[in-house]
């Protein structure tokens, strides 16, 4: 694919499973999983579309969009200075603008009316990204008022599941509708350091691997134990004074955990995380000071490894004490979890992997959910319950004492 560039002939190399999107058409549609190119693969097309068509509009949407740093403008702006075309884009604070005095904008659709979408009737170009979180309302909004004769709607995703709307894309296309599916094994540029994420994930999770890396819908949500939680970019206020620290010991294969929260309110704030897998004893502490405050706050940990609970005690953590276990115990911290509303920072990625995957066990010969806790994807859950584990005992004794007075 080239196009043309006042001093030389600029050349995007694109990749075999992307061709057709060469073609003009209405709507195009690329799903798959994780490392499918599918965003890097529309920015390159849209960089060439603005260069050999001047005066191009192109809006790039999302369903939610807080801040522009949420939208795919860093992609297009690492892309302009990959291509060496910052004498032919200028890049603002806001937007992008084009040659021949066109430009890119970015919109969260959740801010828009009726009204307030007219606004974008004269543009070329709609890419929707994160396309699986696009509601009906916002889908019904938008593909009439790309009315532009010429004009195209473009939709990247990865599946979610089989009811979101823009699956309409592969269940009834439109007529003149190209939808391609790709996964990492049609990239020719798949880095390294995701194949070993792949790799990871379909060795200790096949059904994680089919959905996050090969586009397969969701299986048995209605299994997940979490739905009560969003991921935000929160702030946490100075001077809070009510952290809540758990812990959780790494064994041979699994990961040494600390997390942090606090509550606000009926909302329980996750803002800081440390996970990782094979860390020696020697090495804990050190580890766990990534989480801010480990060393001052009391850190409740696993009391299945007493010997490592001493060894921190007298290695700079001196207020960290053992978890009472129960025969209810898990059972009844995960309940207390449910009871409120969960905020994770966006840097919490074990935290927000975990709360997508713990699961109730399915039951193998009819398919159904059982009561029962999986055993998988719970080391920053039990991180969790413990680190809000006296703070549960004191509302339970406090109700069971209300309940022997009354």
């Amino acid at each position: 694919m080239s196009a043309p560039h006042p001093s030389r002939d600029l050349r995007i190399k694109t990749p075999r499973a992307l061709l057709p999107l060469l073609k003009p058409s209405r709507y195009k549609g690329l799903h798959g999983g994780r490392g499918g190119m599918k965003s890097h693969g529309f920015a390159d097309l849209l960089i060439e579309h603005c260069l050999m068509n001047p005066g191009t509009r192109a809006v790039c949407v999302r369903e939610v969009q807080k801040s522009l740093e949420q939208s795919v403008k860093r992609l297009l702006e690492d892309k302009i200075k990959l291509y060496n075309l910052g004498g032919q884009f200028r890049i603002l604070n806001t937007h992008i603008e084009t040659p021949g005095d066109g430009i890119i904008i970015f919109v969260g659709m959740q801010n828009h009316t009726a009204e307030s979408i007219k606004s974008l009737e004269g543009f070329d170009i709609a890419w929707v990204e994160e396309a699986q979180s696009l509601s009906e309302r916002s889908l019904t909004l938008l593909r009439p008022t790309i009315r532009k004769p010429g004009s195209e709607l473009w939709f990247s995703w990865n599946p979610r599941a089989e009811t979101d709307p823009v699956e309409f894309l592969r269940k009834d296309p439109p007529p003149d509708s190209i939808v391609l599916e790709v996964n990492y094994d049609q990239n020719p540029f798949f880095p390294g350091v995701l194949r070993a994420e792949m790799e990871y994930d379909r060795r200790r999770d096949i059904e994680k691997w089919e959905h996050v890396w090969r586009g397969a819908y969701e299986k048995n949500s209605e299994a997940r134990v979490f739905k009560n939680w969003v991921i935000d970019d929160f702030i946490t206020p100075p001077g809070t004074t009510s952290f809540l620290y758990g812990g959780d010991w790494g064994f041979s294969v699994d990961p040494a955990v600390l997390i942090r929260c606090w509550l606000d309110g009926k909302k329980l704030m996750i803002d800081y995380e440390a996970f990782e897998i094979g860390v020696g004893i020697d090495f804990l502490g050190a580890h766990f000071d990534k989480v801010p405050g480990a060393r001052e706050w009391t850190i409740t940990a696993d009391s299945a490894r007493p010997e490592t609970i001493d060894y921190m005690q007298r290695h700079g953590f001196p207020k960290m004490k053992p978890s009472i276990k129960g025969a209810n115990s898990v059972k009844e911290g995960v309940i207390f979890l449910q009871g409120y509303d969960i905020v994770v920072h966006e840097r919490c990625v074990h935290t927000i992997d975990e709360l997508k995957n713990y699961k109730y066990v399915v039951d193998k010969q009819t398919g159904k959910v059982t009561p029962i806790l999986s055993d998988k994807k719970n080391h920053v859950i039990d991180s969790l319950r413990y680190a809000v584990e006296d703070l549960r005992r004191e509302i339970a004794g406090g109700v069971l004492a209300g309940k022997a007075s009354w």
